[in-house]
């Protein structure tokens, strides 16, 4: 039986590139549409830590930590925005594989570091080892800019973040979807030293050409539904 999750995202950096929406609509599934802001669509490089991931109802001691690094895009589904994931990577093998069979996401295999330094930084290097996978390598500085945010429901911010549904695709072509509850984001601007990124490519797309925007959070508390198969594929 699969079951619900409760987990702590921490120190999360979201690094988010403008796209055309016909680049990003060619890689969706049929019953997805792809979701805009101001005629762009986004791709969005998302590493962080995924702290004390348990079944919810279990105290937070019983977790396992699961860094963890995503690429992902904004649709919508019968009216309701969602995140679609393009690809997981994460550190441990039994958390991936339980991903994989229990929860139908797209996870892979990699050996990760994520260290926060006295001063503040986050440094997050990712290597995919997963048999038979694309390769992928990314490594990244990021720390908070400036000021804490305050976004309008409307604005840019809130579009790339507050989202409480996220949608991938199963081995057998079935769309699947979560959804999630936690506390608005606490965001930050960020400053951002990207030193390798493939993930683009391996996910078959161009290295995109857009200015990127970027965000700091030191993270919420998560609790995720078990997968369910979208009745309308």
């Amino acid at each position: 039986m699969v079951v619900a999750l409760a987990m702590d995202w921490q120190e999360l950096l979201f690094a988010n590139w403008p796209v055309d929406p016909d680049i990003v609509d060619a890689h969706l599934p049929d019953a997805l549409d792809v979701d805009t802001y101001d005629g762009n669509a986004w791709l969005s490089v998302v590493p962080f830590t995924n702290a004390a991931v348990r079944p919810r109802g279990l105290p937070t001691r019983l977790g396992v930590d699961l860094p963890e690094l995503n690429l992902r895009t904004y649709v919508t589904c019968e009216d309701t925005p969602s995140v679609y994931f393009f690809s997981l990577d994460a550190e441990g093998v039994l958390g991936v594989l339980g991903a994989r069979l229990f929860h139908h996401l797209p996870y892979y295999y990699a050996r990760m570091t994520h260290r926060r330094s006295e001063g503040g930084a986050s440094r997050f290097e990712s290597r995919r080892l997963h048999p038979g996978a694309r390769p992928v390598e990314f490594a990244a500085t990021y720390e908070l800019a400036s000021e804490r945010l305050d976004p309008e429901p409307d604005s840019l911010a809130t579009f790339l973040t507050e989202r409480y549904r996220f949608h991938t695709e199963a081995p057998d072509g079935t769309v699947r979807y979560s959804t999630i509850d936690h506390d608005p984001w606490p965001l930050y601007p960020a400053n951002v030293r990207i030193d390798e990124n493939t993930l683009f490519r391996a996910n078959g797309f161009a290295d995109p050409t857009g200015e990127p925007v970027h965000y700091y959070s030191p993270g919420v508390e998560i609790t995720a539904s078990a997968s369910k198969r979208l009745e309308k594929q």
